[in-house]
């Protein structure tokens, strides 16, 4: 009898989409945020912070009021004949907006410590906004921005109470990891929560591991020192 990996796939494919929406939504996000001082904005910090702090729980029962059927996205959804409430789209939800707050530290980090004295020069210079952020601001932010997506996928990966209120534990559509190891501790199955959670910690190793070597390994000088 074959062992069932779907939900290493669905936590993998979860993770990758919610992470990529994380990247857009966040950076552009930090990039609105970084030119705006006032009570305003300052007041979208905390919403853009607040699935940071909060339960997960709490963020999923939010969710499901949105979402739900009578919700008001839920009900524009049904208006076009859609449903989120209990699918695979749920979960990528949940994920997104959980992991959304790292993206946007991250990135509005990054973007903040940038010195200002390159930016003005490439302006002096005759180059538009746009130009100045995809050649000055975006390569030397790239640090920050790579390590919130890290953050952010880990973190997509490992959600499980608002993926739980959202999209329940249906076997084969919603049963990510982290679902998969509560539902095997509840039914006592001790060995198998722990392939669960051993799978889970390779994941996330094999991520950040990647990524390091990505990014410093393959770069002339940080490979000579570490030749050396």
């Amino acid at each position: 009898m074959g062992v069932n990996l779907s939900p290493v796939w669905l936590s993998l494919e979860t993770s990758v989409t919610a992470t990529a929406i994380t990247l857009a939504a966040g950076a552009a996000a930090a990039v609105w945020r970084a030119n705006r001082r006032g009570i305003g904005p300052a007041l979208l910090d905390g919403i853009f912070l607040l699935p940071l702090v909060l339960p997960p729980t709490v963020v999923g029962f939010i969710l499901l009021l949105l979402f739900g059927r009578h919700g008001p996205i839920g009900r524009l959804l049904l208006h076009f004949g859609a449903s989120v409430v209990f699918s695979w789209p749920a979960t990528v939800i949940a994920a997104a907006v959980v992991s959304f707050p790292l993206m946007y530290l991250s990135v509005r980090a990054a973007l903040e410590q940038l010195d200002r004295t390159l930016l003005q020069a490439a302006r002096t210079l005759g180059a538009s906004e746009w130009r100045v952020f995809r050649r000055v601001s975006l390569p030397l932010a790239w640090p920050g921005i790579l390590a919130g997506t890290i953050l952010a996928f880990a973190r997509a990966l490992g959600e499980f109470g608002a993926t739980l209120m959202l999209a329940g534990s249906i076997p084969g559509k919603t049963e990510t990891i982290p679902i998969a190891i509560y539902i095997s501790v509840e039914a006592g199955e001790m060995r198998r929560a722990m392939a669960w959670s051993v799978m889970d910690v390779a994941i996330s190793l094999a991520m950040v591991a990647g990524m390091y070597y990505w990014t410093h390994l393959q770069n002339p000088a940080r490979a000579g020192l570490v030749r050396r």
